[in-house]
């Protein structure tokens, strides 16, 4: 791994693989295990990066297809690069591309050599490589960068998605030729759908290429929930045991809960955002939908042992009429609380892990009959 960045596991379970660490990068220090927030487009939909740090987020993601179509790579740097044209200090992620890319299934075509697919924005045809995927994410300057993978749909055949694992292979070669920043460490992607024999054999593959950290990919993607716990139990340990484990678009309670029992240290996912703007809360690993008659005249907050600005200063009838007037200061508060919630699940855990306590504190989560949150589509914003 590069001086710029390091990890140290500071405590393992002894039931289970998970761990608490130090992920160390230019930008600052991640605590892991840690739920990290989805600003797409160099930002957390509603909340400014100053209601973000108050979160208790230290990484924050952002995303090289979006931004490279609006408002393009070449403009974040001459804003001083993604840090500072968002006013976000602290660690920082991109994604490649790839899966917003692959999930426009009717608009690209796939080859060898990239992906040519047609701008929503104007209709223009791009071509976005694994050469092109890096340049972009080094020109925005992340501290963290993700190769160019190949992410196949569910259901798909086993040759399809061996295939999809291959191409994966061979475009991370590529990527890791095209690197240029050593202030950037470059994560390769775990891709196999749901065929464990190809999970494993692209984990020990890429195992082998000592990368500064390894992401687990293709999840969420419509498989069934216990199909994914499979795939992450089978995955994670394969990983070497001294670099960040990064389980990728997973944010659920038990979801998280199943993959750090495995050895996983980072998540994302767009649910708190996303449910904010439908005026839904997180509570207690419950989804609450604030239009509910029972909240107009509940003036109780959200969640009573929650420290974030929203519950510390606002009740849930005040949300609830926020929402039905559709005011705008509603999603704030429930990102707000909703990205802090996720956030919280996480410290809890780390705490847990550093008193040997994971199993008996969370162990519940770990079961197939665990209550969690309902599922969502996950491919946009």
């Amino acid at each position: 791994m590069s001086a710029n960045f390091s990890f140290a596991s500071l405590a393992t379970c002894s039931q289970t693989k998970a761990r608490a660490g130090i992920f160390s990068t230019p930008h600052g220090i991640v605590e892991t295990p840690r739920f990290m927030p989805v600003g797409t487009l160099a930002n957390v939909k509603t909340i400014t990066p100053a209601q973000l740090g108050a979160t208790g987020a230290q990484m924050v993601l952002a995303n090289t297809y979006h931004l490279h179509l609006q408002p393009g790579e070449a403009i974040v740097a001459g804003g001083g690069g993604l840090h500072k044209f968002m006013g976000w200090h602290g660690p920082m992620l991109t994604d490649s591309g790839g899966f917003q890319v692959f999930s426009l299934s009717e608009m690209r075509k796939i080859t060898e050599e990239g992906v040519t697919f047609r701008s929503p924005h104007d209709g223009q045809m791009i071509k976005l490589t694994p050469e092109r995927s890096i340049e972009i994410q080094n020109i925005l300057g992340a501290d963290v960068i993700m190769a160019f993978d190949e992410c196949p749909p569910y259901p798909a055949t086993r040759q399809e998605v061996e295939a999809a694992t291959d191409r994966t292979y061979r475009w991370l070669k590529r990527s890791i030729s095209a690197h240029q920043r050593q202030d950037q460490a470059l994560f390769p992607i775990v891709q196999g759908g749901v065929y464990l024999d190809l999970r494993a054999r692209a984990a020990q593959d890429l195992a082998e290429l000592d990368m500064p950290g390894y992401a687990i990919g293709g999840v969420s993607v419509g498989e069934p929930t216990d199909l994914m716990a499979q795939i992450v139990q089978t995955t994670a340990p394969l990983l070497p045991v001294n670099k960040p484990r990064y389980l990728m678009g997973v944010g659920t309670y038990r979801e998280m809960a199943i993959a750090i029992a495995s050895g996983v240290d980072l998540f994302d996912c767009v649910i708190p955002t996303r449910w904010a703007r439908h005026g839904t809360a997180i509570v207690s690993g419950e989804r609450w939908n604030l239009k509910n008659a029972k909240f107009r005249e509940d003036f109780t907050p959200l969640d009573t042992t929650c420290p974030c600005y929203t519950c510390e200063n606002f009740s849930r009838a005040y949300i609830s009429h926020l929402v039905r007037s559709q005011e705008i200061l509603a999603y704030t508060l429930l990102t707000i609380h909703n990205i802090t919630e996720l956030i919280r699940f996480t410290q809890k855990i780390r705490e847990s892990i550093l008193s040997d306590r994971f199993v008996t504190d969370f162990g519940h989560w770990l079961e197939p009959s665990a209550i969690d949150l309902e599922k969502t589509d996950l491919t946009s914003t």
